[in-house]
């Protein structure tokens, strides 16, 4: 019962596609809130 070399070249770059090396990407509300926060620390300096 082996597979193709099609098939596990597809298994590998589907699991290789589904790596988020960076941790989770925020969302743009999430990437707002965090532009408004370093300029609002940039002011108080």
């Amino acid at each position: 019962m082996t597979q193709s070399k099609r098939q596990k070249e597809r298994q590998w770059r589907t699991r290789k596609e589904a790596q988020n090396p960076h941790g989770k990407v925020k969302s743009f509300d999430e990437l707002g809130e965090g532009v408004t926060e370093e300029k609002d620390n940039n002011e108080n300096r």
